[in-house]
């Protein structure tokens, strides 16, 4: 399998791009979660120019009606920050997974149960393939409707409402903790039982499965389509976008990004509200048209 952590030996500045990777949000989409047209020209292009786009996000496969119209080529998406890899042509509701990569139940237990000894007060809920679940006192977020309410501890259980299907990650909120410190003290809690990362502005972390990233995911989606990891551009600009962005031969910053994702990235760009990945693509596509 291609390293998903490793940075590019040599300058690849002039190395013609094989596959561009993009976040969606606060990346690809405005603050109010449209895709400017500029940003559809510039993807359509790139496809046009045999450039294989692939969205990498951390949400789930239900939530990618924001970009399901803007599909070109494949139409593949890496959703839940790794955990799956969706073909988007069907449309809102008729997604199809193509890879799942779960977090274990055993796993996603001991998360649960070292995050609430080091954290007392956090909030949880699990998401999986199709279901939602989450605990009563987790927040309201999205306008999603849970499909369960119980303890995380039951919802994980082996007699739990959607026990029949993968885990893709753990959500843990909390309320008053800052969400930087939130995350260190996480990782440590957890250790190497599952991979902790956060992508909200609020406290709120994404617990997947051991080495499971949007990094990961895409190197073996790459490595599938013999990409090399140097013929690979990517967009980002939250902690969960780090390993991508030091992975990718070219990486680029947001100008919104979080400051973890400046020091990881190759480059920057301009912020999402200024159309930060159309700007790069467009450079690109002049570079190697």
């Amino acid at each position: 399998m291609t390293s998903a952590t490793r940075q590019p030996e040599t300058p690849t500045a002039g190395l013609p791009p094989r596959l561009i990777a993009t976040d969606l949000d606060g990346t690809l989409l405005r603050d109010d979660k449209s895709v400017s047209p500029r940003t559809v020209a510039a993807l359509a292009a790139a496809e046009e120019a045999g450039i294989e786009v692939f969205f990498v996000t951390g949400r789930p496969a239900r939530w990618m009606d924001v970009v399901s119209d803007h599909v070109h080529g494949h139409g593949l998406a890496i959703c839940g920050n790794g955990a799956a890899v969706v073909d988007l042509h069907g449309g809102p509701g008729s997604h199809r997974f193509v890879k799942v990569r779960e977090l274990e139940r055993a796993n996603a237990l001991d998360a649960v149960r070292l995050l609430r000894d080091a954290a007392p007060g956090t909030m949880y809920a699990v998401e999986q393939t199709y279901g939602f679940y989450q605990e009563p006192a987790y927040p309201k977020m999205h306008m999603e409707i849970p499909d369960s309410l119980a303890p995380a501890e039951d919802l994980l259980g082996a007699d739990a409402p959607g026990a029949h299907e993968p885990v893709l990650k753990i959500l843990a909120f909390h309320p008053t903790i800052d969400p930087d410190a939130f995350l260190t003290l996480a990782r440590l809690a957890i250790g190497d039982r599952a991979n902790v990362t956060r992508s909200s502005p609020s406290a709120l972390l994404e617990i997947s499965g051991p080495d499971v990233s949007k990094a990961s995911t895409l190197a073996l989606c790459c490595a599938e389509r013999g990409i090399s990891h140097e013929e690979v551009v990517a967009f980002g600009d939250m902690p969960n976008d780090v390993e991508m962005l030091t992975w990718a031969g070219r990486s680029f910053a947001m100008g919104n990004a979080h400051p973890d994702v400046l020091a990881a990235a190759s480059g920057q760009t301009v912020a999402n509200n200024e159309d930060g990945v159309a700007v790069v693509i467009e450079r690109l596509l002049a570079e190697h048209g």
